[in-house]
């Protein structure tokens, strides 16, 4: 199930910024086409875009709205018409659960959900039935998810986008078997990570004291990301290929959780995160304290979701 990715084309939402950005810069550095998923583009996406618009391996852009099903329809569209068969897919876009909910109370929906769970695995359906459609030539295909460290632990401050990342876990290890299909459906779990879901909250930044946890870099998560595509092994420390420290066979359901190394989550009686570098924001107490002033708020959950 290996597969070089020069010459091949990927789709990958939410690549306007973070880890998604830096796993699409990381597929183009390596002969990948890429169509970029977005709402928008950082500068430094857009520099991306406007570097790789010609030339043997090229980047485009599909403004895209991910909680809308004819969008997530017309992405691939536009990936098969300008690079014709798609090989890899990451439905990578997602969002962070803000301390003070922004839903309309009469919505009907929580775009949490809606970016985190529904988007992955409507982007998962779409991405299994173009490679059927292509399934004669044999070449193997790739769904790349993005889950996190909060799919395996429980926090009070964040309770639905943890509940989100549980999600992932169950739908990546419930499509293992499609590898028999030549698909693979795998997930990286990053750690506490240095990129705009982090540094754009200012609450979740309470979460962190600089001076005893590490940051996790959206390079590092990309790295393995890529791993999974390419290798059938990965290795515990980050870009290793020598074989000298553990390795971690890769297969449908493979989820690796990716601290400052590398560890495959099982699916039973598993140790969890626990207190690995990148892993660690030790301050959870004061946004604790936050959730149970909100909740002491009256009206809360009436005239505020």
């Amino acid at each position: 199930m290996a597969l070089s990715v020069n010459g091949r084309t990927a789709i990958v939402t939410g690549a306007g910024s973070g880890i998604n950005f830096a796993f699409a810069k990381l597929l183009v550095d390596n002969g990948c086409n890429v169509l970029i998923a977005d709402l928008a583009l950082r500068p430094e996406a857009k520099v991306l875009v406007d570097k790789h618009s010609t030339g043997a391996a090229r980047v485009v852009f599909q403004e895209t709205d991910v909680r809308d099903w004819l969008q997530l329809e017309r992405m691939f569209e536009v990936a098969e018409g300008e690079f014709g068969e798609i090989d890899i897919v990451c439905p990578g876009a997602g969002v962070y659960e803000p301390v003070a909910s922004k839903d309309s109370p009469d919505g009907g929906r929580y775009a949490l959900v809606d970016i985190n769970v529904t988007h992955p695995i409507r982007t998962t359906q779409l991405a299994i039935a173009h490679f059927l459609r292509h399934k004669e030539n044999g070449r193997p295909k790739h769904i790349v998810h993005i889950s996190s460290i909060a799919g395996q632990n429980a926090t009070f401050a964040a309770p639905i986008y943890v509940a989100t990342k549980h999600a992932i876990n169950g739908l990546v290890r419930s499509l293992a078997k499609l590898e028999t299909l030549g698909i693979r459906v795998t997930a990286v779990a990053p750690g506490v990570i240095k990129t705009p879901l982090w540094t754009d909250h200012p609450e979740k930044l309470k979460m962190v004291d600089d001076s005893v946890d590490e940051w996790v870099t959206p390079e590092e998560v990309a790295t393995v990301m890529l791993a999974l595509v390419q290798q059938d092994v990965v290795g515990e420390t980050i870009g290793d290929r020598s074989g000298r420290g553990p390795q971690f066979p890769v297969s449908g359901g493979t989820i690796l959780e990716v601290s400052k190394t590398v560890r495959a989550v099982g699916q039973f009686d598993d140790p969890g995160p626990g207190d690995r570098p990148g892993n660690t924001a030790t301050d959870h107490a004061a946004v604790e304290e936050e959730s149970f002033g909100l909740l002491a708020t009256k009206g809360w959950g009436q005239s505020k979701l």
